[in-house]
């Protein structure tokens, strides 16, 4: 079952097929302290960090159960438009100035809260406890909203969410490879709701639904020219938790880009999944991450991420994405109640589909040695995109937090893993990073990211603090000392000033760019080990289920014809009842010889179709894809924060020395 974890087996481990287990069983990332809190593929717990200053658990104890005011949810969804749960310093910094309290007060507030770059939602919640007890005069601490909380009855704070300042970054996050508009697969008037959920599949002989929407014959799988620039994408935000304590379970919403949103559950992912595999076996789709007991905030959003690229993978395959109960997932309002009321065939495609000559003949002479090729490659392939993965996402993270001053012993027990990667294979000759000859290749890696160097002081996070405490510097030092005008300290104040917003905008870019980072880089990465690793699994599918019985089947007619040619000869009473009932077992075992070497040859061809088509465009195409997008991204980035940092030298050409 989809919903139960994978057998733990290393893929590197060796196995009768030569492609070792299925999935991993340990998380490499568990080595990192900026992991993907999954190899999703793994039935192990997510790694526990050591925590550091003010985890975000520690606050849930001083909301407890009260009820939180609508103003707490709207300012909070205004800045996480993402639905990740968490925001930015910088956003706060943003919201809580809407409040018209001094900037003093402000940062008062957000270094109380954290000390990190991020916050979560119930430290986003106090932060605005605290304001509104500023605004009211009263005594800005934890203690005071751990009180009121208590007491149910949490302040609510004055703020002009309305006029709420918006970023000053240009740069903007662009959906997964998506391009333009163009849609060559009509798939927008295929996800429109239907009128009825039957529709979607066809209908087949007797009334009951058609055992696919795809055509008849494999003919027409390629993909179209620039094919790369119109994939379609879904996007998948989790809405919460549902149901009783022993029952619960997250629900997800699903939105497509014709506007269709519906809310599904894991349980019917993996009825999804079943059916597609169960109909496609020897098509290529990636696995779905699994589901966990006791599954914590971390694993939830890394498994929403695994399910969003798992589901674009599928929506963007050429025969897949006519599946008519792919259809229906993404359009019914109920996928639950269709489920009950609909009948679904899950035979498997071969029983429908044709292939004609020209496909047969498509199939090249040396064919199993290709497939030889491509085995041989994928365990290495899998391993390094995993490493690349890692240090990937620690460049990423380490980009977004580096700056946050961290408590001894969180160095002590941290910056060790920066260092150093776990053996991904015995036989791996870069598996340890630092005194082995690749550290020296290791080393420029934890700065830079396809040729981009990171800075090892981050400023993103200490910056927005660093511009709400210089606003405060500047409130004290409003008037002058001397009591007189003076034209040297209104200098200097407009100096700080200038200052202040321009390193606001500069956190700015870099809050955006990091975001892009993660939300577009780092999961196109994650995108091609998957398509590697569900290349293996479509191996280990095609070694386990295209066995047939053709060999027996051929030797049974033959014991059979001579057993019939026996009866005839010999002629005794009754001989033609036993002729006839031979005859008849020999033509039902001819039929089934001729559909299964039929099944033998849809196979081979759906097989190469697979790897010539899918394999092949999406390794190479979706790569160059994402790196010279990454080019592009970055060097906006950089244009922006270069324009930023001349116009502050213009803004203080005129700031005063005496």
């Amino acid at each position: 079952m989809f919903n139960a974890p994978r057998p733990g087996q290393r893929y590197v481990a060796t196995s009768t097929n030569g492609f070792g287990g299925s999935l991993v069983d340990e998380n490499p990332l568990a080595n990192s302290v900026y992991d993907d809190g999954l190899d999703p593929w793994s039935s192990a717990p997510s790694p526990v960090p050591t925590p550091a200053q003010n985890p975000p658990n520690t606050f849930s104890a001083v909301i407890a159960d009260a009820t939180v005011p609508a103003i707490y949810h709207r300012a909070f969804a205004t800045v996480d438009t993402s639905g990740l749960g968490e925001t930015s310093v910088n956003s706060l910094s943003r919201v809580l100035t809407t409040s018209g309290l001094p900037a003093g007060t402000i940062d008062r507030i957000v270094n109380l809260v954290s000390s990190r770059p991020r916050v979560s939602k119930l430290e986003f919640f106090v932060a605005l406890a605290l304001v509104a007890l500023a605004q009211g005069g009263k005594d800005v601490s934890i203690e005071q909203v751990a009180d009121l909380s208590s007491q149910n009855a949490l302040p609510e704070p004055t703020l002009d969410l309305d006029r709420l300042q918006a970023s000053n970054s240009t740069f903007t996050i662009p959906p997964p490879y998506r391009q333009n508009s163009v849609d060559p697969w009509g798939a927008a008037a295929r996800f429109n709701p239907p009128q009825n959920p039957s529709s979607v599949l066809g209908s087949g002989a007797g009334g009951l639904p058609a055992i696919n929407g795809a055509p008849s014959v494999l003919s027409g799988t390629g993909l179209p020219p620039e094919w790369w620039k119109r994939q379609e994408s879904v996007r998948i935000i989790i809405l919460g938790q549902q149901g009783f304590i022993l029952n619960r379970y997250t629900v997800y919403e699903i939105t497509t880009e014709s506007g269709v949103t519906v809310t599904r559950r894991y349980s019917e992912f993996v009825y999804l999944w079943e059916a597609l595999t169960r109909r496609y076996p020897f098509r290529l789709f990636p696995a779905l991450p699994p589901k966990r007991i006791g599954a914590d905030e971390h694993f939830l959003e890394q498994r929403r991420r695994g399910l969003q690229r798992a589901l674009n993978f599928v929506l963007n395959h050429p025969v897949l994405k006519e599946d008519g109960v792919l259809g229906v997932f993404l359009t019914a309002p109920s996928f639950e109640t269709w489920r009950k009321t609909t009948a679904v065939s899950l035979d498997e495609e071969s029983l429908s589909k044709r292939v004609d000559r020209v496909e047969e003949m498509s199939i090249p002479s040396d064919f199993e040695e290709k497939l030889t090729v491509i085995r041989t490659r994928l365990n290495p392939l899998i391993e390094q995109w995993q490493r690349i993965c890692i240090l990937a996402e620690r460049i990423m993270k380490r980009h977004e937090a580096a700056a946050v001053r961290s408590p001894p012993a969180f160095k002590r027990a941290y910056l060790p893993t920066h260092f150093a990667l776990p053996n991904f294979s015995p036989i791996s000759s870069t598996s340890s990073l630092p005194g082995s000859s690749s550290s020296t290749t290791s080393a420029p890696l934890s700065h830079s990211f396809l040729g981009l160097h990171f800075p090892i002081v981050e400023e993103q996070g200490d910056l927005s603090r660093l511009t709400n405490t210089l606003r405060a510097v500047i409130e004290v030092n409003e008037h002058c000392w001397r009591g007189d005008e003076c034209d040297l300290s209104n200098g200097v104040r407009q100096g700080l000033d200038h200052f202040a917003t321009h390193a606001q905008r500069h956190s700015d870019l870099a809050e955006t760019r990091t975001r892009a980072r993660l939300d577009v880089t780092l999961e196109s990465l994650k995108a091609q080990r998957d398509l590697y690793i569900a290349t293996r699994d479509l191996f280990i599918r095609h070694e386990r289920l295209s066995v047939d019985q053709v060999e027996r089947l051929k030797k049974r007619v033959e014991t059979n014809s001579v057993k019939l040619d026996g009866v005839r000869a010999a002629a005794k009473d009754g001989w033609q009842e036993d002729a006839d009932k031979l005859a008849a077992i020999i033509e039902k075992d001819q039929g089934t010889i001729v559909a299964q070497l039929s099944r033998r040859v849809f196979i081979r061809v759906c097989l190469w179709n697979e790897l010539r088509i899918i394999l092949h465009n999406r390794e190479n195409t979706l790569l160059t894809q994402t790196v010279k997008s990454f080019a592009r991204e970055e060097q906006a980035y950089a244009e922006n924060v270069l324009t930023n940092w001349v116009s502050l030298e213009e803004a203080v050409e005129n700031m005063p020395y005496e």
